[in-house]
């Protein structure tokens, strides 16, 4: 069952007289239960589309299409209705969120605090209890003094108080050392079997996802390049781009190679685009590329693929190479 549907979703910053078109006419819905993972380079409008489905993106944003949690449009849905969903439906952890947390009041009463803002229908013993309970979920000890880790578990604990269908990581652990990160990883595992939470991972890190996820979105300048199964895409990738984000990784097996950066950098979604926003930096570009656009293709294990080096019979072929 699908919890979250994203049909052809577009962000716009305007400031400053200019239009950012930060996502893209950007379609994926999340089942139930599942793990999607959001990969891309830095500014690729992963946060941006975390923001849209909480609405919390400046006022003046331009945001069309559907969201849809539940069936529920949350692009139109009133402001009441979505301060219900916030946090008790839909939870998310930011990157380096524990910087919210007061370094002068003890932790507990912060998140004794969180929760009543949301719900005050239980007594200070009762939601102590339910924290305490949370705390030792995600492996947090009582102590006097807090590390980047241990923080950053008490921001994941403070996101599933209400215990809520959808939990949105970005950039969760990218703070942390890779020990920490690991860690972390490990136990949001296993609090997705035991409390039943979607989670939606967002991470510019591919190897984080990879060992994390069910599926993977490969977001480029706000478009969607590539979707599928995280085995099938990781191991044999279809679009350039997903390819090149692969061979940027160090193996740890095989022969020693070196590493190949994507050459170029992103461009300017401040003016218009013709054809394929990647193909000034594809290797595979040709001069097809800079004049259309390409339509998602659905090839046969299933996976979508933005790229008219594939043919749009579904065949997974290509038509150019």
């Amino acid at each position: 069952m699908e919890l979250l549907q994203i049909r052809n979703v577009g962000v716009t910053y305007r400031t400053k007289g200019r239009e950012i078109r930060a996502v893209d006419g950007v379609s994926f819905s999340i089942e139930e239960g599942k793990t999607v993972g959001l990969v891309g380079e830095s500014g690729s409008g992963k946060s941006t589309l975390a923001l849209a489905i909480l609405r919390l993106l400046p006022r003046g944003t331009a945001v069309s299409g559907q969201i849809l949690f539940r069936g529920k449009d949350l692009l139109t849905c009133g402001d009441a209705e979505l301060r219900e969903l916030r946090w008790k439906q839909i939870a998310v952890v930011f990157q380096q969120s524990m910087n919210a947390l007061s370094p002068v009041h003890k932790i507990g009463q912060q998140l004794v605090d969180i929760y009543r803002v949301h719900n005050d229908g239980l007594s200070k013993r009762e939601i102590r209890g339910k924290i305490e309970k949370l705390f030792e979920a995600v492996n947090l000890a009582p102590t006097y003094q807090l590390s980047g880790g241990m923080l950053q578990r008490v921001s994941i604990a403070a996101s599933l108080l209400f215990s809520p269908p959808l939990l949105i990581l970005d950039e969760a652990t990218t703070a942390l050392d890779v020990v920490t990160q690991g860690q972390i990883l490990s136990e949001i595992e296993h609090l997705k079997e035991r409390m039943h939470v979607t989670w939606m991972l967002i991470s510019h890190d591919i190897s984080v996802i990879a060992s994390s996820c069910d599926r993977v979105a490969v977001m480029y300048a706000g478009r969607l390049m590539e979707y599928g199964d995280v085995d099938r895409v990781l191991s044999a990738p279809a679009h350039p781009y997903t390819r090149g984000l692969l061979n940027s990784l160090p193996s740890l097996r095989g022969e020693r190679t070196g590493l190949k950066g994507i050459a170029g950098s992103l461009p300017d979604l401040g003016v218009p685009h013709k054809g394929c926003i990647f193909a000034p930096r594809c290797p595979f570009a040709s001069e097809h590329c800079l004049i259309q656009e390409p339509l998602a293709v659905t090839l046969k294990d299933g996976r979508r693929v933005a790229c008219i080096l594939y043919r749009g019979d579904g065949d997974g072929s290509r038509s150019a190479g």
